[in-house]
């Protein structure tokens, strides 16, 4: 909205400096600048209010005995988040663009269904907040929406995306993309449901999630930004998707809020981020990858989510096999998700989390080297 304005005022005025404001390079950095003040400035407001209502994380039984002392630790921390994304976002962004219009729609939707489900946890005192279905119906919904848009409706995003609606390209191969054909929704489905849950397990270590978020908010805005430029996707070799430069002002909101957000849920953790950001950062990640056709390369950008969903996965799975045919179910790890493995190791916290970010760190880097490494 702000964008418009200061548009308007080059166009009529001519004023020095204002054609600052067409670039996307300028915009972005002034988002994540305003994404950053916001988080700072809502942040310790959002948490006097959630202590005053005494709006606390309840102790997990189910985690290690060293998070019992989090208890009562404000929670719903995502609201500061998605603050810090949804208003630089609206304020510095193109807001008619269709790929902006998505991505907002995606991490608003998915924030309400976080938020309602933390709602019901600690402010209705139900232990297991949102019944898991429910809030898998959500996550489908939204999946079948924005799938259905690109497919059906492409030209509503972008005139030239009907070329590649319903395909995506392959990593470390030059020239080759993948079409999903009418299995293209039920991918997109998946993508969206599926890192959002796994986002949703990687917040369990003070400033893991949000952490990690950031570093793969960074790689996505490099990556939309590149796929919006004519010369650079004719460069690397990979599709021009006219307008998808703007997702990059979006990404660049989303490491503010992210680094915002980890100033005050670093360890010691003063509020926890809980599903309502939790769910929403995943679900954007996810919409992130389809809408700049990436959807294959999430395995490698999202290592450390991936990682932490297959811990769980196959924690659950061995338990269920060995009880069923030793009479006694056995486990892989310590405890899952991952992280808490290596806190029954031994590992602190700390290092946890920082190892995790070194490992998030190198996956960004071997996920940009596909672009040349091909």
């Amino acid at each position: 909205m702000l964008y418009y304005l200061l548009e308007y005022i080059h166009r009529t005025l001519n004023p020095p400096g204002f054609g600052l404001f067409r670039y996307i390079t300028f915009r972005a950095g002034a988002a994540a600048i305003t994404a950053l003040v916001i988080a700072f400035w809502i942040g310790p407001k959002i948490i006097r209010l959630l202590r005053k209502h005494q709006i606390g994380e309840a102790a997990k039984v189910e985690a290690p005995k060293s998070h019992l002392s989090k208890a009562g630790t404000p929670t719903m921390g995502g609201l500061i988040v998605l603050s810090g994304i949804l208003v630089p976002a609206l304020l510095w962004a193109d807001i008619r663009n269709g790929y902006v219009q998505l991505i907002i729609f995606v991490t608003a939707a998915l924030g309400a269904v976080g938020f309602l489900d933390d709602y019901l946890k600690v402010v209705k005192k139900k232990p297991k907040g949102l019944i898991e279905e429910y809030k898998l119906i959500g996550q489908v919904v939204v999946g079948l929406i924005v799938g259905s848009v690109i497919y059906f409706f492409p030209q509503y995003i972008d005139a030239d995306l009907w070329k590649f609606s319903s395909s995506t390209t392959v990593p470390f191969f030059k020239h080759m993309e993948f079409d999903f054909g009418l299995f293209y929704i039920p991918m997109v489905v998946f993508v969206i449901a599926a890192t959002s849950n796994a986002v949703n397990l990687t917040d369990g270590l003070d400033g893991l999630a949000a952490g990690t978020v950031g570093i793969v908010g960074l790689t996505l805005a490099v990556i939309s930004y590149v796929s919006g430029r004519a010369d650079l996707s004719q460069y690397l070799t990979i599709p021009f998707l006219r307008g998808n430069g703007e997702l990059s002002i979006y990404c660049a909101a989303l490491v503010g809020a992210s680094l915002g957000f980890l100033w005050f849920n670093a360890y010691p953790a003063q509020v926890f981020m809980g599903d309502t950001g939790s769910l929403a950062l995943g679900g954007a990640i996810g919409t992130l990858c389809v809408l700049i056709k990436k959807e294959l390369l999430l395995p490698t950008l999202g290592g450390v989510f991936l990682m932490e969903t297959v811990s769980v996965i196959i924690q659950r799975y061995y338990f269920k096999y060995t009880r069923r045919k030793y009479g006694e179910g056995r486990r892989v790890f310590k405890m899952a998700p991952l992280h808490h493995h290596f806190e029954m190791l031994g590992w602190t916290e700390p290092k946890i989390v920082t190892r995790f970010y070194i490992i998030a760190i190198l996956l960004m880097i071997l996920s940009l080297a596909t672009f040349k490494v091909r």
